[in-house]
């Protein structure tokens, strides 16, 4: 039988479970991400706690979580970057080894995207490690293509990233209930 997946929103109250997901996912895979394992772990739990309270609540950033059987499982942060091009991004996917297999990278990507689109985005951006081949054909399979942008990483500086979007249906843009 096969495992039941579900995404949720973060609730304000999982600060701690947030704090979990994000260092399981800097220990298994550091090269993927902006930040380091060891910057990840100096942060308190009253900041995860914060971020959570935060990322529940905000019209611009959400932490959306896969839950395998009731247990946490993977994460997924978007955000509307508000410094002047209002960007829709998703970043910092992960899901955990044992269950990469049952498909639930595309179901926070999709749960993301579709969050983002209810705020108003008609185009996805995703930062995407150019090391990291699996996420670069895991996005593409989701529609999403190259921008033509580069940067080095943030927490990497010799490590480069390349910037995919994926242009959103006008059905996913319409608000619950719209016409």
């Amino acid at each position: 039988m096969t495992p039941s997946l579900t995404v949720r929103r973060i609730a304000a109250h999982q600060g701690a479970v947030l704090r979990e997901l994000r260092t399981a996912s800097l220990r298994e895979a550091p090269y993927a991400f902006g930040e380091t394992l060891e910057d990840a772990l100096l942060v308190d739990a009253a900041s995860f706690d914060e971020m959570a309270a935060r990322q529940a609540s905000s019209p611009a950033a959400a932490t959306f979580l896969l839950y395998t059987e009731g247990h946490p499982a993977g994460l997924v942060g978007a955000f509307i970057d508000e410094s002047g091009r209002g960007r829709a991004f998703v970043h910092a996917l992960w899901v955990a080894p044992a269950v990469r297999h049952l498909r639930g990278g595309e179901l926070l990507v999709n749960a993301a995207s579709h969050w983002l689109a209810q705020q108003g985005a008609a185009e996805v951006y995703a930062w995407i490690a150019d090391e990291n081949r699996t996420a670069m054909r895991f996005y593409e399979r989701l529609g999403f293509g190259p921008t033509g942008d580069r940067r080095s990483m943030p927490a990497h500086a010799e490590e480069w990233e390349t910037l995919l979007v994926h242009h959103v249906q006008i059905e996913e843009r319409r608000a619950p209930g719209a016409a």
